[in-house]
């Protein structure tokens, strides 16, 4: 098993410690050549074409600027598009070649990811289970004999193993959340609409997300800002509004559901790992309030003892017609519902469903969020083998309804029961709270602490980053964080030129120790110049200002060699845009690092190097 690495990780050894994807990349080759068993791949991309991306990477890559998936290698569930490379829906005889991406891969490519191949799925992706694949049963990592969950089976495997830094699933049911809960990781299930399906096969199109699995709720967040954003060419994509962010504060209210609507089906660990779960979220200053989850439970009835189980069988209805005894007979028996309901009983439960999302927005009003298990047990391959549907309904009684509920929700881990098996909660919110749902993931997976994956890596510290606003601004926000160094610091002489343009501090903190600084001279008013430098440099004081975009472009128009704005590493290990200086100009400048920061050297009587 490959040791996994997170993509802020992978992506401070590229910054700080000059590695390169190639030599990366030759490592992922290496784990999953060594990783032979669990069912996980459908399609890898041969080691030459990955060495090939990599070796591409390097060359266009500038010492200011780094994509913000530089060199992470991913993967993605085979009901997604990749150009080229065939997708089947784990149905060979259904497999086509696309000849396009499907958009979200594309935005993945463009920001420098490294896609490695497609995964192993429930057919179709009509399965919470992991086990409904002509391809073989995918394999919990944690124990052979247990199912890894689906239907994004291979996705989430392929992180848990370490062998990607993250993946792509879909969620319609709970596949992007119950393998995450089996596999000990962060599942995020966007809103609906917020990343576009185009390129996706659909299961239920009204419904299906593209889902993200990571290690941590910071890669996730990293993820969706690069995937997320409106398509017009995709019926159901919707524009999220800006989100700045901001988990709830102390005390928060977070939403349960009654003990009589709790179900575990006779899980003797699962009840235990919740209740600890709750007890921590109020140790973070939560308060825990008790809903009618009745509504709640009414949707998820609705997705397949419903007439939704009918768009299932009119995604594919073309090809069942002609290939249709090529499915598995489980995905066969479940298609064949659909002829159980009329066009008047979809228009009944469409009224249904309305009424129940009004009843479950009135009662989330009340709280910031909802929190439920993620699944309320796990099952061996065995059992599911011998109960195929009654268990993989059981494994979908907190997921099904979240997708008809419009809601968002991020699965997290939350322990090990007695057997050494992952255990996972989510967190439940409305439309286009992603990333505030994200940032109070975060805080409740710190408190957790742990390991990360199927692997032995400890859950990396950040700093408190999930309960401000400190993470980098996405690239559809209004709003951009600058850091400053020097001259435009508080109470210096160029400080006039933010405030004048309506920035508003929001800390002061230091960079990664990868800068030096120099005292720049013949200049007016006297200012300092910042490097990227990989030996000798040290941590810098600076102050982070947000200021509209409009506004940091005005800015930016002011700025005169030698300096320039580029991406700037912070000790928390976010990135945001900064002020640094070109290399040329500090050959004869005083270096003047020693003192942390410029008000540290101009406040410094005798200028002697601390």
């Amino acid at each position: 098993m490959s040791a996994a690495s997170t993509i802020a990780r992978l992506r401070r050894r590229y910054i700080l410690e000059g590695l390169k994807p190639s030599e990366w990349i030759a490592s992922v080759i290496d784990g999953l050549d060594d990783y032979r068993h669990g069912n996980v791949w459908i399609y890898r991309v041969p080691p030459a074409e990955l060495m090939a991306r990599a070796r591409e990477l390097e060359q266009r890559r500038t010492a200011d600027a780094l994509p913000p998936l530089y060199g992470i290698p991913f993967a993605v569930k085979d009901n997604i598009d990749v150009a080229g490379i065939p997708t089947s829906a784990a149905c060979p005889d259904f497999a086509y070649v696309p000849t396009a991406n499907a958009v979200v891969v594309d935005k993945l490519l463009a920001a420098g990811a490294i896609m490695v191949g497609k995964t192993n799925m429930d057919q179709f992706a009509t399965g919470l289970v992991g086990t409904r694949s002509p391809h073989g049963a995918c394999e919990n990592p944690f124990d052979a004999a247990y199912i890894a969950g689906g239907s994004s089976s291979g996705s989430a495997v392929a992180v848990a193993a370490g062998l990607v830094s993250f993946s792509l699933g879909t969620d319609t049911a709970g596949s992007g959340r119950i393998p995450a809960a089996f596999n000990n990781l962060v599942g995020l299930k966007p809103s609906p609409g917020a990343i576009s399906t185009r390129g996706v096969v659909p299961a239920c199109r009204s419904l299906d997300c593209v889902s993200i699995f990571t290690l941590t709720c910071e890669d996730a967040e990293a993820v969706f800002q690069v995937a997320r954003g409106f398509d017009r060419d995709d019926i159901y994509s919707r524009a999220l509004p800006d989100d700045a962010a901001a988990a709830p504060p102390a005390p928060f209210r977070f939403g349960i559901p009654a003990d009589r609507e709790l179900e575990f089906f006779g899980d003797p660990d699962a009840p235990r790992l919740y209740e600890q779960a709750l007890r921590r979220l109020e140790g973070l200053g939560g308060q825990r309030v008790v809903l009618d989850f009745g509504a709640f439970r009414e949707a998820a009835a609705l997705l397949y003892d419903g007439p939704w189980v009918a768009e299932r069988s009119a995604a594919l209805r073309a090809f069942e017609r002609r290939r249709g005894s090529s499915m598995l007979p489980v995905i066969r028996t479940i298609l064949a519902r659909a002829h159980d309901y009329s066009a008047a009983d979809l228009f009944d439960g469409i009224y249904r469903l309305q009424a129940l999302r009004r009843t479950v927005g009135e009662l989330m009003a009340g709280v910031d969020f909802c929190v439920t298990p993620t699944a309320p047990t796990i099952y061996t391959i065995r059992q599911v083998t011998e109960a195929p549907l009654v268990l993989n309904k059981q494994l979908g009684y907190y997921t099904h309804c979240v997708n008809l509920l419009d809601l968002c929700a991020v699965a997290v881990p939350a322990g090990f029961d007695r057997n050494g098996l992952p255990f996972g909660i989510s967190l439940l919110a409305p439309w286009a709270a992603d990333r505030r749902l994200l940032a109070a993931a975060s805080r409740y997976h710190q408190a957790l602490g742990g390991c990360i994956g199927a692997g032995m890596e400890p859950l990396p510290a950040v700093s408190d980053r999930a309960t401000d606003e400190r993470a980098a601004p996405s690239a559809y926000s209004s709003e951009i964080d600058l850091a400053v160094v020097g001259a435009h610091l508080s109470g210096q002489p160029l400080n006039h030129q933010l405030t004048g343009l309506g920035a508003r501090l929001q800390r002061v903190c230091r960079t990664a120790q990868c800068y030096r600084l120099y005292a720049l001279g013949a200049s007016a008013p006297a200012k300092p110049g910042m490097v990227l430098s990989r030996a000798g440099g040290r941590m810098i004081e600076v102050e982070v200002w947000r200021l509209a975009a409009k506004a940091f472009g005005q800015l930016v128009a002011t700025v005169a060699a030698p300096l320039t704005i580029g991406n700037v590493l912070l000790e928390d290990g976010t990135t945001t845009k900064g002020f640094l200086c070109e290399s040329y100009a500090v050959d004869c400048a005083v270096e003047i690092t020693g003192w942390g920061g410029w008000r540290a050297y101009l406040d410094s009587s005798s200028k002697a190097p601390p």
